[in-house]
């Protein structure tokens, strides 16, 4: 395959509420054949700038990408599966399969957003009506320890928010997550703590 393939040999593969499951089926055939990943994200932009004292340009950008990201609502997740020459899976078609996911949470009426992401969004060709009436629930998986162990049907054993309590749950959670969303090795996700910066990731 070429560096950059030719447009008319790539299916970008849209990804709605109807057909989520039968994709993500696709997606843990091919992943263990194609293990590297590239993703996009489209978000109503750029709302809110922290302040304080940042130790360097780095902590003050990824508290400000943090900050947004935590406060506003995911529009489309783009995955690109390639194997470590860059090739990309073809699904048992004839053409090269890059997924983008379509979310419903985002409502342009009610929601917060900067005026020219959204804009850009729309000439870009996002149909948030569309978004809206079809797009995936992305409220399967967050809401903290607590409400990702219910959703997942995991029981808690003792007390909420007691250290042994909350590591079996965590315990418990991670297992139920590995069997149903994850395939093959988990050694990418090693040593990965939330909220660390850049600088400090080893």
């Amino acid at each position: 395959m070429s560096l950059l393939p030719k447009s008319d040999s790539i299916q970008i593969r849209e990804v709605w509420n109807d057909n989520l499951e039968e994709e993500f089926a696709l997606i843990r055939e091919i992943v263990d054949d194609y293990p590297y990943i590239a993703m996009d994200t489209e978000f109503p932009g750029i709302v809110l700038r922290p302040v304080g004292n940042f130790k360097s340009s780095y902590d003050y950008h990824y508290q400000t990408l943090k900050d947004n990201v935590d406060m506003l609502k995911l529009i489309q997740l783009g995955l690109t599966f390639s194997d470590e020459k860059g090739n990309l899976p073809t699904c048992g078609t004839d053409k090269y399969c890059i997924w983008q996911f379509n979310f419903c949470e985002f409502n342009v009426d009610e929601d917060v957003f900067a005026n020219d992401s959204i804009e850009l969004l729309r000439q870009s060709g996002i149909d948030f009506k569309k978004h809206k009436e079809k797009g995936i629930d992305a409220m399967s998986l967050h809401g903290g320890l607590n409400k990702l162990a219910e959703l997942l049907e995991v029981e808690r054993v003792g007390i909420c928010h007691q250290a042994g309590s909350d590591s079996l749950l965590t315990s418990c959670t991670f297992r139920k997550l590995k069997e149903n969303f994850f395939s093959g090795t988990l050694e990418k996700y090693s040593g990965v703590l939330y909220g660390l910066g850049v600088e400090n990731a080893h």
